[in-house]
């Protein structure tokens, strides 16, 4: 059962931001906030980035079946968490695209030979999977959310494809060697082709070990309440969500 949030999120809104000489910002115990911008030749992009610890924080994916909704209303929602992002990719009837997993329900079918997976494990342990690498075995998990492609994979970057690939703005989630989860999305209209965000997020001091590519476009969407908020709303209502919370 996870614990009671309310009481935590309160004490995370008065936490005093602290400038790190990394160029992180803490905002709370295990949540980081950081800002990055690629080079000249990608013009105005820039990319929003939380590091969370899970020693600090679960996660849940959260998600509501034939009803997309926008930043405001998961926000309604979801009054205890201290931020999320837009997870799977869905169709027209606001039914996602692969596998999801909420509170240990699962919903759709998991891809086969390609994509990825955030997941959290029956026992909490929480980590980002290639489903190339690491098929999915119908193993029980209690959350999961699955996309495509791949942009890292065991610290290298493993996507190269330009064919049909376009600058589009983007949402991801990765994971870095000391198993910190990476939520990232486009700042602004701007955003990077997947194969050079792909090398791009290799060139960072990020050290990421895994980074799967969500759902981006008119989708990318980020909120966070806790200890200094950001909003940045999707053009489109979403019906799934990353959720992560503080441990009580």
């Amino acid at each position: 059962m996870n614990p009671s949030v309310s009481q935590p999120v309160e004490q995370l809104n008065e936490t005093h931001v602290v400038q790190q000489s990394n160029g992180w910002e803490q905002l709370a115990p295990g949540l980081e906030r950081r800002y990055y911008r690629p080079d000249s030749s990608f013009g105005l992009t820039s990319f929003a980035a939380l590091r969370i610890d899970p020693n600090n924080f679960y996660f849940r994916v959260h998600y509501s079946p034939g009803s997309s909704q926008t930043i405001s209303q998961w926000r309604t929602q979801l009054q205890g968490a201290a931020g999320f992002i837009n997870a799977n990719f869905f169709d027209e009837h606001d039914s996602v695209v692969g596998l999801l997993v909420s509170d240990n329900i699962s919903y759709g079918a998991s891809f086969m030979g390609f994509g990825g997976m955030f997941q959290v494990a029956p026992d909490g342990f929480t980590r980002i999977r290639s489903l190339i690498y690491e098929p999915y075995q119908g193993e029980p998990l209690q959350q999961a959310s699955q996309a495509f492609p791949m942009l890292i994979v065991n610290g290298e970057p493993t996507y190269e494809r330009t064919e049909g690939d376009r600058a589009s703005r983007r949402t991801l989630i990765g994971q870095d060697s000391a198993g910190r989860i990476i939520l990232m999305v486009t700042n602004g209209l701007f955003g990077m082709r997947l194969a050079d965000l792909s090398a791009y997020l290799y060139s960072t001091d990020l050290d990421l070990r895994a980074a799967l590519n969500l759902d981006g476009g008119g989708s990318t969407m980020l909120s966070l309440t806790a200890g200094d908020s950001i909003t940045i709303p999707s053009f489109d209502a979403v019906p799934a969500v990353i959720a992560f919370y503080p441990r009580s």
